[in-house]
């Protein structure tokens, strides 16, 4: 019997993009910009054709997935906003994914649309990853360059204090979960015993054993919620080991980094010095392996939505947790703890929702299979800042509003729009 893992309307990745030609009424060109590090990236910058210079632009980015042609984009030009589709320097591998260094990238996107095309404010269009990385690029665009992180979780130091980094003037916030590490905290699997041997487990932690009440797919299962708790407070004991180990190796290699710069460093024997400039130049890369294991993947009660069985990749979490697909599989130390832990990340929209105080929206999709409306939506609404906030529920809409059984491709986003459209207009006109 063939088993699909690989969900058949997420990963195509074609509900990410337009779904309506646009060149009747957009035009676009390639913006080159230049982060304040000298990292050079690039996106797509859409005009509406009777408002070529425009007041308004809103911008939209994700840690890893190609935002250059949003599926609200077309929406939003035939209102006669500008559309940046800002690709950061992680876009398609996020293995290196420092947030640290790509809100840099933001910040150039950003000032060129101020500088260059004139545009007097910027709106963030938050969707999915891109919720928190916004929103950590509001906190520290409006913290002081003293009050800057100064180093990342990791302990490299960052180039934010000296970057000029111009804040967002409203927020749209739309199916995002509270940062990529909260996730990664939800969905790691705890009973995973040894870190390079995965396909042994504590059968007291697996989620997927029926001893522990799982029902064969796609049956919904009950929790004992003496279980969930207990299996939560052990996904955040794997999440701190990992920790552990990816400051262990970055340790390591700052450690062979001295060494190296110590002026005694020239009087070492020959090996010496070969295995040390070798072990400060080696990076290595960490493997997570089954991080497809939210107990609300397959009980509806925990968080109730509309969502169906499964997760945002598959509908069947109990084999995709062992395939290659999957969160924050691959990274570097580095990239683990900016982004993956949900200990140590900064990009937390629950940690940085206070910096937003400008007026903003937060849209939940309710059969969202991977962003929850208690755990998500409400709690980043709760979190924000901003004393003008509107919460808007769309029941019946999946992760990227794409179409259900039956549905025309563009229904979803045309939906979603049509309630986005009127909120940005009275909150920043044209």
């Amino acid at each position: 019997m063939a088993i699909r893992l690989l969900s058949k309307t997420y990963w195509r990745g074609t509900w990410i993009r337009f779904r309506e030609p646009v060149d009747d009424f957009a035009g676009c060109e390639q913006a080159t910009v230049y982060a304040h590090d000298g990292t050079q990236v690039r996106g797509l910058y859409w005009t509406p054709k009777n408002n070529p210079r425009p007041r308004v632009a809103v911008i939209a980015a994700h840690p890893r997935v190609d935002f250059s042609q949003h599926y609200a984009y077309p929406a939003l030009l035939r209102a006669g906003y500008a559309c940046m589709g800002a690709n950061v320097r992680t876009q398609g591998n996020d293995m290196t994914c420092i947030h640290e260094q790509i809100i840099l990238d933001i910040a150039a996107y950003v000032r060129w649309l101020k500088e260059e095309r004139g545009v007097e404010k910027v709106v963030w269009l938050g969707n999915s990853g891109g919720g928190s990385l916004g929103g950590f690029y509001q906190a520290q665009a409006k913290a002081s360059t003293d009050e800057r992180l100064k180093l990342t979780p990791g302990g490299r130091p960052t180039a934010l204090p000296g970057a000029v980094m111009p804040a967002f003037d409203a927020f749209m916030i739309t199916a995002a979960h509270t940062g990529q590490g909260q996730i990664m905290n939800q969905v790691i699997d705890p009973s995973v015993i040894d870190e390079g041997n995965p396909l042994i487990s504590d059968a007291s932690l697996d989620m997927y054993d029926p001893a522990n009440g799982f029902m064969p797919a796609p049956q919904w299962t009950a929790y004992d919620p003496a279980f969930v708790k207990r299996y939560r407070a052990a996904q955040i004991e794997r999440v701190a080991r990992i920790d552990a180990r990816a400051r262990a190796l970055i340790a390591d290699q700052l450690d062979a980094e001295a060494t190296r710069g110590d002026p005694a460093f020239a009087a070492l024997p020959a090996a010496r010095q070969r295995s040390t400039m070798r072990r400060a130049s080696f990076q290595p890369i960490m493997t997570v392996y089954r991080t497809m294991a939210n107990p609300n993947y397959v009980d509806k009660a925990l968080d109730p939505s509309n969502r169906a069985y499964g997760c945002l990749l598959s509908d069947r979490p109990d084999l995709m947790n062992f395939q290659l697909m999957g969160f924050g599989r691959v990274q570097t130390p580095d990239a683990w703890l900016s982004t993956w832990s949900g200990i140590s990340s900064n990009a937390n929209l629950l940690k940085n929702g206070h910096a937003i105080t400008e007026p903003a929206v937060v849209v939940n999709a309710g059969r969202d299979m991977d962003v929850y409306p208690e755990t998500h939506s409400k709690a980043i609404f709760n979190a924000l800042g901003s004393q003008d906030k509107t919460y808007i529920e769309f029941p019946d809409n999946l992760h990227y509003f794409e179409p259900g059984e039956g549905e025309a491709d563009n229904a979803g986003a045309l939906l979603q729009m049509a309630r986005l459209i009127p909120w940005l207009e009275t909150r920043v006109p044209l």
